[in-house]
């Protein structure tokens, strides 16, 4: 989702959280949308803007340390994500799957020690949430059947960018899924509550930078959500109910997944796409998984 979605996103929450932390990739950007929440809210000071750039593992490794300064996280809401119909590179994979998939996760399972040490001292479960998509319905997934997922998806001759978006999201939510299941498994302190959810097509800028076609731009002008509305999918995942843990959340309640993440097929991929995720993040960042 855009900058605008997660504006209405804070104006949303502000009854909920004494304090907010906007997530930019310019703090001139943030600095902008941080003063527009704070005049429609009418509260001064509550929203602090921190830069992150989620092409670069070293800018999420410094974000994440930065959050485990504070004295109190109650939800974490990755929220961001690109889109892009030309390959390229950002580090080893597609600039997609970088930012989607690998840099998203290795992001959430960093804040989980600073939403674990706040559940245990207020006594309330952490929420952790991931911006997933409907459109994990209409990929095939095909790579899984490479001898390795990540390899294949950052080989430039043998990439489908039609699709590519789908697959992100599609391994996204698997990886989701499966972090869900090991934390459960952990039964360490601090109950987080873990989900991904899909606030449904939205009237944001993603994509904006990309040539689209007819139906894409009538599906946006016609068919999309104001961000108010797909705004609230957030707001209900941030509330946290323990029965949302591990679940694909959409039209504010508990969705369905596609056939394929339910089936035999859907869970070798899952474990497949996990492990190969698992040994991405701690080359990037040694013992990060202990942190599950």
């Amino acid at each position: 989702m855009s900058a605008s979605a997660s504006k209405r996103l804070a104006i949303s929450c502000d009854s909920m959280l004494p304090r907010s932390y906007w997530l930019s990739g310019t703090i001139k950007k943030g600095e902008a949308a941080a003063a527009s929440i704070e005049e429609t809210t009418g509260r001064k000071g509550v929203v602090d803007v921190w830069e992150l750039d989620l092409c670069k593992s070293e800018s999420v490794q410094k974000f994440a340390s930065r959050v485990d300064t504070l004295n109190r996280l109650d939800v974490f809401m990755a929220n961001a994500g690109i889109m892009a119909k030309t390959f390229t590179k950002v580090g080893d994979n597609e600039s997609q799957i970088t930012v989607n998939v690998i840099n998203t996760m290795l992001l959430g399972i960093m804040v989980l020690p600073a939403l674990r040490a706040s559940a245990i001292k207020y006594n309330k479960p952490g929420v952790l949430s991931f911006t997933g998509s409907f459109v994990h319905y209409v990929t095939e997934f095909p790579e899984r059947n490479a001898p390795n997922i990540f390899e294949e998806l950052a080989d430039e001759g043998k990439a489908n960018m039609a699709d590519r978006y789908n697959v992100s999201k599609m391994m996204e939510l698997l990886a989701v899924r499966e972090l869900a299941t090991k934390m459960t498994e952990s039964k360490k302190d601090g109950q987080v509550i873990v989900s991904v959810v899909n606030p449904g097509w939205v009237k944001t800028n993603m994509g904006s930078g990309e040539k689209s076609g007819l139906f894409a731009a009538f599906g946006r002008r016609f068919i999309a959500r104001e961000t108010e509305v797909g705004s609230r999918t957030l707001v209900h995942a941030a509330e946290g109910d323990p029965e949302t843990h591990g679940q694909y959340l959409s039209d504010c309640k508990i969705g369905e997944v596609s056939s394929f993440v339910s089936s035999d097929a859907g869970a070798e991929a899952q474990k497949k796409v996990w492990r190969e995720l698992s040994h991405i993040l701690e080359g990037i960042k040694p013992g990060v998984m202990s942190s599950i």
